[in-house]
């Protein structure tokens, strides 16, 4: 045994003796179960953010019990703010351009309500449908939506049809016309396919936020499971009044919004 041990040795017996004071270990590991549950915001606790969201096992295939989704509380959304946009376009490698042709995942919009005519801005990609139009109208199965919701595109399957852009009621799929260079390695892209917001993926199933979430300087956009009552996004769609865009179409989209 070396010298290490043997002093860690009384401190291990002094710890679990009957009737003994809390040795300075125990205290520190009390002290880190206490701080666990200091209040970050309203409603929301440290504990409660760490086991958020746990990293999925290589291999594991994705589980119907989660249902990744999103709520944007427009309230906070500022008009000039583009900060989601760009932190999408560089996480995914787009260029960032807005012309007809240029990939675009997020885009910040203004929603005009017609009998009031207050307008708000918010970002609006792709909805992850529970129902989503654009896997039914694929001949192919390359629009395909995971167990846990995230719906996708597997480009080696796409023909570049886009039958799934003209069901798409949020006009949130891009065609890609020209060949790409400098691409990020998690997010494979390719000329000829459709392609859309993928909730980054790559990085829900390590466990992260997707960027736009992460990057939003006024936290207006929680990501979370919406199948977990004791998620923060269940727990803040219960205190606050949120619709769905198009909320007529029964999509059942895994994007809600709180402010429209």
């Amino acid at each position: 045994m070396s010298e290490h041990e043997r002093n860690d040795v009384p401190q291990a017996r002094e710890a679990t003796r009957p009737g003994a004071a809390p040795s300075r270990r125990a205290m520190l590991a009390a002290g880190t179960a206490a701080l666990a549950g200091v209040l970050l915001a309203p409603g929301i606790r440290l504990i409660e953010v760490a086991t958020a969201q746990a990293a999925r096992p290589a291999g594991q295939p994705a589980s119907s019990k989660v249902r990744w989704g999103m709520l944007i509380d427009t309230t906070r959304c500022a008009t000039d703010c583009n900060a989601c946009v760009k932190a999408c376009n560089t996480e995914n490698g787009l260029s960032g351009g807005t012309l007809p042709t240029d990939s675009q995942w997020i885009r910040k919009v203004e929603i005009r309500h017609q009998d009031t005519g207050r307008t708000t801005s918010a970002p609006v990609m792709c909805q992850h449908c529970a129902n989503p139009p654009c896997v039914d109208v694929c001949p192919t199965g390359a629009s395909f939506k995971r167990a846990d919701g995230i719906v996708l595109v597997d480009r080696h399957s796409c023909i570049g049809c886009r039958y799934c852009v003209m069901a798409c009621p949020y006009k949130a799929r891009s065609f890609v016309h020209e060949p790409l260079t400098a691409q990020k390695p998690e997010v494979p892209r390719g000329k000829g396919c459709v392609e859309s917001c993928t909730m980054c993926v790559h990085r829900v199933d390590k466990g992260q936020q997707p960027a736009c979430a992460e990057a939003c300087p006024e936290q207006a956009i929680m990501f979370g499971d919406l199948n977990d009552p004791d998620s923060a996004i269940s727990k803040r769609i219960r205190e606050i009044a949120t619709t769905r865009i198009r909320e007529d179409l029964r999509l059942d989209t895994g994007v809600r919004y709180h402010g429209i």
